[in-house]
């Protein structure tokens, strides 16, 4: 079985759409803290501009893990 691990970044855009940045693998002691700091440092450096929206602010992050089972059903 395979685990992966995702930090997923909700933000909003100045056009009112809701915006997600994922990060594959983060560290493992990550903070909620450290997580808050990124996202408003990403919002304040105005990093990302999906579609020319400028991110405005947080609304949340969440950790996200998979598990993946792979059969082999050739015969």
């Amino acid at each position: 079985m395979e685990t992966k691990t995702k930090l997923i970044m909700s933000f909003k855009a100045d056009d009112d759409k809701k915006i997600a940045i994922s990060v594959d693998n983060p560290k493992t002691d990550l903070t909620e803290e450290e997580i808050k700091t990124a996202m408003e440092l990403i919002v304040l450096k105005n990093i990302f501009a999906p579609n020319g929206a400028s991110l405005t602010s947080l609304i949340e992050a969440k950790i996200v893990q998979t598990d993946t089972t792979e059969y082999d059903l050739a015969l």
